[in-house]
């Protein structure tokens, strides 16, 4: 009974003292479904609760879909976000953009109607377990040109580190419930549900 009270007690004050992120495997694991789905008050689509219309894309001056809901929570106030690790899409990989086959070449299951997002390098939801979100393990970013050559295999020696040709590498999906979370071949993940766009911005008075 004391062993139980002594461990409640020192897990009590590890959430006191150090923040309750140490229960959370992940930073949006300590968020929840909620810190990014509104589920009766959505503002976008696929019942987000979040959204980011201020922010502007140096690519082409708009910002829009799924990157512009990633940047309702990952850019500053002052830009339309909520200021939780802030994005600068002036000093970030380009997203927003339709790739360039010259220089990257991925399969068109990571693309979000033809476009490149944020969510073709990262999966967010908390049941993945890759450093960073990441669709591609990366031994905690020991091991990053893993992931690197899932869009630029011609830069990266894969099958000579790691004996993986670009088609084997395993991405991470979650957006298959019919599957169930896990790993999937580069050719077979999804990351785009087809759904109806169903949801209608609330009437302003």
């Amino acid at each position: 009974m004391r062993k139980v009270g002594l461990i409640s007690f020192l897990t009590l004050m590890a959430v006191v003292c150090l923040g309750a992120t140490v229960l959370g495997a992940g930073a949006h694991d300590y968020v929840g479904c909620t810190g990014c789905h509104n589920i009766h008050y959505a503002v976008a689509e696929k019942a987000f609760g979040v959204d980011n219309t201020q922010t502007t894309n140096p690519r082409d001056g708009k910002l829009d879909g799924v990157s512009a809901l990633c940047l309702g929570c990952h850019q500053t106030p002052e830009n339309g976000g909520q200021g939780f690790m802030p994005i600068f899409l002036t000093t970030t990989h380009p997203v927003g953009v339709v790739p360039n086959e010259k220089i990257a070449h991925l399969s068109d299951h990571l693309l979000v109607n033809g476009v490149l997002e944020c969510t073709s390098c990262h999966e967010p939801h908390p049941s993945n377990p890759n450093y960073k979100y990441l669709r591609v393990a990366t031994d905690e970013g020991a091991a990053m040109d893993k992931f690197c050559a899932l869009c630029h295999p011609a830069k990266v020696d894969l099958m000579g580190n790691y004996g993986l040709g670009q088609e084997q590498l395993p991405v991470f999906s979650s957006m298959n419930e019919a599957a169930g979370a896990g790993e999937f071949t580069q050719d077979e993940v999804i990351i785009h549900n087809e759904t109806p766009k169903y949801i209608v911005p609330q009437a302003t008075e």
